[in-house]
């Protein structure tokens, strides 16, 4: 069989993409993470800027308010909160060393040994010591490195901005690339849209609220070093199964064992009834409703993601993963037959 100047054509086309896309991911590469959030982020304001386009009426300068409005607040955040923190970790840790594990371990387990609560108390201890001083040395990194965390801060802005602004021209440009027919594509774009929001939704945002709820229980109850947890509960709210149940339980059994039952029964009670009932009225909604879409797999998702993409893989494992599977459903479906006769 030989080759046709055609063929070759086609070849040094196929070589020259594959060299060029190389080339883009390596140049992007330094940014992925930064570009990633923009766009995450531009998807979830995507409301407030269509909102604020009915009033304004120019694409340029909603995208710019939104966009000037969010670096604002993540400055502001990342100013204010770092010391409190990193304050607070310290508090943390010395309540940690001065706590008695000894004896609370004598209280819950009368039959243990010395020797075993001795040595409980050593491990919690020097856990809580590892944990406060990985904490207090991030805070001060973050501090130090404020120029370049201020430049990736401006990168995630001028993306959240370019990508509000050309959302419909980003559109069509994005489904121009798909091969697949009209039918496929708009079945396709319909799925993905749908896995988007319910994540983004169903699983961000409600984790959010989850864990603005926790953090008022917090300050509500008076729990000591509030901010701290009310950050940690916030994370863990996002991340389906464990939830905020992870703060909650043991704050709950350290007021009890510091002397305050009665507080801590309305503490958890208030935990149970409002906080994780978060998960039965959004999340319910938004994923097993809109997409079908196992906890497990976004479970998966998330873990897989927070190893490989650090803590925005939170968002963007459990997507991709949901993706791939909308595709295995396609082609089980036939939906895709024809592409891979062709």
């Amino acid at each position: 069989m030989s080759i046709t100047e055609k063929d070759v054509k086609k070849i040094s086309l196929i070589v020259l993409l594959a060299l060029l896309a190389l080339l883009a991911f390596l140049i992007i590469r330094p940014v992925l993470l930064s570009t990633l959030a923009g766009l995450i982020l531009a998807y979830i304001f995507l409301p407030v800027y269509k909102y604020i386009l009915k009033l304004v009426k120019s694409k340029t300068v909603s995208a710019a308010i939104v966009s000037i409005a969010l670096l604002a607040l993540m400055v502001l955040a990342l100013w204010l909160l770092l010391p409190l923190i990193s304050q607070q970790v310290f508090e943390l840790f010395k309540i940690s060393q001065n706590l008695d594990m000894t004896g609370i371990t004598k209280s819950i387990f009368p039959g243990a040994s010395d020797q075993f609560a001795n040595q409980l108390d050593l491990t919690a201890k020097n856990t809580f010591s590892t944990i406060t001083s990985s904490i207090i040395n991030s805070s001060i990194s973050l501090l130090l490195n404020f120029a370049t965390i201020s430049l990736h801060l401006l990168l995630v802005a001028f993306v959240f901005f370019f990508t509000l602004r050309d959302a419909d021209q980003l559109s069509s440009f994005t489904s121009g690339l798909l091969p697949f027919t009209q039918t496929q594509e708009k079945k396709l774009i319909k799925q993905f849209k749908d896995i988007t929001q319910s994540i983004l939704y169903g699983q961000v945002v409600a984790g959010v609220i989850q864990g603005l709820l926790a953090a008022l229980a917090l300050y509500i109850f008076g729990i000591p070093n509030a901010l701290l947890l009310s950050i940690v509960s916030l994370v863990l709210s996002v991340i389906p199964v464990i939830g905020p149940s992870f703060v909650y339980i043991p704050v709950t059994i350290y007021m009890m064992i510091t002397g305050d039952p009665l507080l801590a029964i309305g503490y958890l009670l208030f935990n149970i009834i409002i906080v994780s009932s978060i998960d039965s009225v959004f999340r319910a909604h938004f994923v097993s409703k809109k997409t079908n879409m196992s906890q497990a797999i976004i479970l998966i998702g998330m873990i897989g993601g927070l190893f490989l993409f650090n803590v925005l893989g939170l968002i963007i494992g459990p997507l991709i993963l949901a993706y791939f599977i909308t595709f295995l459903r396609a082609y089980k479906d036939k939906n895709l037959t024809s592409f891979f006769e062709s």
